[in-house]
Formats: structure tokens, sequence, C-alpha cells
């Protein structure tokens, strides 16, 4: 049954595109250390198998898809993982009607077609040389093999080359990839998990073709196309049940530290497990019966601190001792008129947009953003009749959009902050006596005066919007998504940055925040600094704790 074929792939696939991710997260178009393409591909994919998996032995096609399509969107992360989830709906939908004992030709490319339906109603501004690029084309040439004699397992095998022929091709068709010499990452994400589904289906799966995700020419990419490996396939796991829920913050102390290696012991040890940062910072996260083993592993690698062990099944115990005794207890507290969720890396960031009005601040921003799921939930938390979603984030803004969508009992309405400083902004303009609507109205005007500025460190050697050489280790000033000063001090580029946006329109006010990495004392030296530079400016200078952004500032 086609069902079946589905929920024994889907793991296995599901699985290599983990295994690449960190792979993907490197195609990211900027040098910067949050590139998470992969990341958030991964834990969509992920979310899927865990519904898939908990469905009944003999689940029809309409159970399968009806479980992908909520996994896929409860687990979406970043405007990647969202529209990743919308071709998984769509696909997934578009075999519903199928009724032979496997898929054929042309079932393929009516759940195709589908998926291209689906997904490009998603997307607003729909942008060629991405994975919807490879989405279309993959369905237009499933649409011209229908016509032939072609067999399933012919037509699939050509589907894979396609894919990848035409990541091959994305370069060509969105110039910033060709400026820096990658193919578009979610296209190539999306291509890996096609050629891994197929693979897995004809009882062959695992590490797939050795594709050059970084090409100089398109013909030198498309040789990368073939060779499949094969891989063992298991389909005997039963699921599991893991105590202890262990996280802790992780430094290691060798930069040769092997990222791959630690997840699969972890992988070893339980289940849920993750691994989020970058050498040598990271936070580290599994399910095990075993937190002992866990701990004494990591510290031959590094230092752990901020340890924390959760018995989850103390906590489901006192957790449901709780809900009776809630239920039992007087009415729920009325709701309130209006309130507002906003996303928020730093933990400094996290205190001011509480101090403004915000109900909820849903962890998250440059390396890990929330799900649809998370955001889903803030809003539930609000316990308000209409909510506002700030995400702070451009690569959060499909999600916040997909809970808003989602809100049954809410009114709900997303403002597009693109960065925390807007977030501020934002809430200075709200009007607690106004409706939903003229709320927003206000508040992305408000937003609209504001212009950002970000100061971090290249991963990798890239070029600046004018041409300038970067280089791995370089410190970068971004204004408006655009690299537009590279240097060697986070201050100089700092006060550059600033002093260019100036010139380019004067502001009055600069809110700028410090992240994790700048302390106070650099921190106060800085802010003298722009001071002596920019006499006629207010700065209101904070502490935002954010990760990776030494300094984070907005302009008005």
């Amino acid at each position: 049954m086609i069902s079946n074929v589905i929920r024994s792939c889907f793991p296995v696939a599901a699985q290599v595109v983990a295994d690449k991710a960190e792979e993907i997260n490197k195609l990211n178009v900027f040098p910067v250390p949050d590139g998470d393409t992969g990341t958030n591909m991964s834990l969509t994919l992920g979310t899927v198998v865990k519904e898939v998996e908990a469905l009944p032995a003999g689940a029809s096609m309409a159970d399968v898809a009806k479980a992908i399509t909520h996994g896929s969107l409860m687990g979406a992360r970043g405007n990647s993982g969202v529209i990743t989830s919308q071709i998984l709906r769509g696909v997934a939908e578009g075999l519903v009607a199928a009724d032979g004992p496997d898929a054929t030709p042309s079932d393929v490319a009516v759940a195709l077609r589908n998926g291209v339906r689906v997904a490009f109603k998603a997307v607003r501004k729909p942008v060629a040389g991405t994975i919807l690029t490879v989405l279309k084309d993959v369905s237009e040439r499933a649409d011209q093999l229908e016509r032939t004699d072609i067999t399933t397992d012919d037509l699939l095998d050509q589907l894979v080359v396609e894919a990848y022929e035409s990541v091959a091709r994305t370069p060509d068709l969105l110039p910033v990839l060709k400026e820096n010499g990658v193919v578009d990452s979610g296209a190539f994400g999306l291509a890996t998990f096609i050629e891994a589904f197929v693979n897995a289906r004809k009882g062959k799966a695992g590490e797939v073709s050795d594709f050059k995700t970084t090409v100089s020419t398109e013909e030198e990419a498309k040789g990368h196309v073939a060779d499949v490996v094969d891989i063992e396939i298991n389909d005997d796991w039963e699921g599991s049940q893991f105590r202890y829920c262990t996280e802790f913050l992780f430094h290691a102390d060798s930069p040769m530290f092997d990222e791959d290696a630690c997840l699969k012991y972890f992988s070893t040890m339980g289940d849920c497990e993750l691994l989020v940062g970058s050498n040598p910072d990271y936070k580290c996260h599994v399910h095990t019966n075993r937190p002992d083993r866990v701990l004494r592993h990591m510290l031959h690698r590094g230092q752990i601190y901020n340890v924390f062990v959760h018995n989850m099944d103390l906590e489901a115990q006192e957790r449901t001792e709780k809900v009776r005794a809630d239920k039992e207890a007087a009415a729920p507290e009325p709701k309130k008129p209006l309130g507002f969720v906003a996303v928020a890396p730093g933990s400094g960031e996290a205190d001011i947009l509480r101090s403004l009005g915000v109900d909820v601040v849903v962890s998250g921003g440059q390396t890990m953003n929330p799900s649809t799921a998370d955001l889903l939930e803030a809003i539930e938390q609000c316990n308000a009749e209409n909510v506002i979603v700030l995400p702070d984030n451009g690569n959060i803004r499909m999600a916040a959009e997909a809970a808003v969508s989602a809100c049954e009992d809410v009114h709900a309405a997303v403002v597009l902050t693109k960065s925390v400083p807007q977030a501020f902004s934002a809430m200075f303009a709200v009007d607690p006596e106004a409706s939903l609507e003229d709320n927003v109205e206000a508040m992305t005007e408000a937003v609209a005066a504001v212009r950002d500025g970000e100061v971090t460190t290249a991963v990798r050697d890239s070029q600046a919007a004018d041409g300038t050489p970067i280089h791995s280790g370089d410190v970068m000033g971004i204004e408006g998504g655009a690299i537009t000063v590279v240097g060697s001090d986070v201050k100089q580029v700092t006060l550059d940055l600033v002093a260019r946006m100036q010139e380019a329109e004067e502001g009055d006010t600069l809110t700028i925040l410090a992240g994790a990495d700048l302390d106070d004392e650099a921190f106060e030296d800085l802010t003298a600094a722009i001071e002596e530079a920019q006499p006629d400016l207010e700065i209101d200078a904070h502490r935002g704790e954010q990760p990776l952004y030494p300094v984070v500032f907005s302009l008005e």
C-alpha cells in the first residue's frame, strides 16, 4: 500500500536530511553564523516522523496525510520549515485519491502538481532559484514523463536527476547565489530528501549523491547527480520511552570537536537529541535513561554547565494532578482585550519587551527559530481576545503567520518586525483602547521608521555588497540585510556603520543592545565612542545578551 511505503521511507529520508543539515546550513548566502535552513528542515521533517510513527498499523493514506500535514505545520521552524511543511502537505494530500497497491506515474504527477499548488499559495512572492523552483521543475518533469510508457521506478529516478539539475541551475536564477558561489540551501535540502526517499523505496538508502553544493559552473554541478549507495533500512523500531530530559550548555576544548559524532552518541543514549550552537559553545539536549553517562561522555570533550535533568515521568504525574486541581478550582480568569507575543534570542531583550507590555516572549531568533506550534502556544498563553505577534526576525515571519492562521478562539495578527529594536518601537505605538486593526496599523507605521544595524563575525569567505572581500573571522556591519562595512574590530565596525547610516539619513535616537559576547567595559567604551563621534545623537544603551551578534542597534 502507498501509505506503508511512505511510513517506511519517510523516516529514512528525514534522517538523511538531518545528517546533511550542517552542509545545508553552510549554503546560507550571508556568511553569518545563523544559517539554519538545514536545521529548520530537519526539525520539521523530524516532527512529521514522530506523527507518522505514532499511527496504528493499517492506517490509511488519508490518516498518513493528516499526520504529515499536522506534524509538519506544528514542527515548522523558519521560512524554510514552513515552505517544506506546505510542500509535504500538498504532495501527501495529492496521494489520498490514489487507490492502487502502489503509486503509478500518474499518481506521482498528480501529487506533485498539488504540492506546487499548495506551496506556491503559501508564499506571497515566490522567488526563482529557490526550493519552490526545484519543486516546480520536478513536477513539470513528472508531467512530461507521465505521458510515456515509463514505470514508476524509472520515473522516480528521472525526478531525482531533475531535482539536482534544478538545484544546479539556481545560481543562474538568483544572482546573489552566483555572486557567493553557492546553490540555494533550501533547494538542495529538498533534492536531498527526494533522492533519499526514492532510494529508501528501492531498498537502497542512506548517504545521497556527492553533489557539489559550492559550484563554479552548472555543468560541474550536474556531474554529481547520480551514484546511489546501499544502506540498511531499520524497520523494526517500535518506539521507546526515556525518563530523563537532560539539557546543558557545553564548551568544547578543541576546535576539532566532532558535532556529528556527538549527535550520534546522543542517539545511542536516547531520543530527542539536539546540539545547537557553533564551536566552542553548544546547547545540548537529549531524552535518556542514563544522564550520568551523557554528562560523563561530554566531560571528556569539554566543560559542561547550567545542567538541568528533569524526570519526565514525575513531571507528567505532577502535571496531570495540577490539571485536575485546576479544573476543580474556580472559573478561569477572564480574557483581557489585547495581548502581545514577541520573539527574542537574548535574556536582556526579553526583559525589555516584557517591561514594554509583551505578555509572552518566545525564546528564539538567529540560531533557533521557534516553530508554528511554539508561537501558537504563546498566543494561547496570552489569555487575550486579540493578540499581536512580533516575530522580530524575517526568518520567523511565515511561522508567525501560520500560527495566526491556525488560531481558532483568538483574533490574531502579525506586525512584521525584523528585529527586536523594531519591536520596541512597535510597542511604544500601542493604544490599549484601540482595536486590533488600528493597533496593527499604528505599530506597522512605527516599525517603518526604524532602521536596523547588526555587527557579527563572518564564518566563511564571501564578499560585501560593494564587492569588498570578506574573510572568515572578519567583523561585518549589516544594514537593511546588506553587508556594507567590513573590518577587524567590533568597535570600529560599529562606529563606521552608524556613521554610514547617519550620512544616508540622519536619525535622532540610537537604541543599542550589547550581545552576550560583549562585556560591560567594552560596551561602555563603545557607547562613549559613539557619543563622541555623533554628539547630536541620543543614545539608549541596554544589555540585550543576544548570541552571535555583539552589537544590535536601531536608528530613528
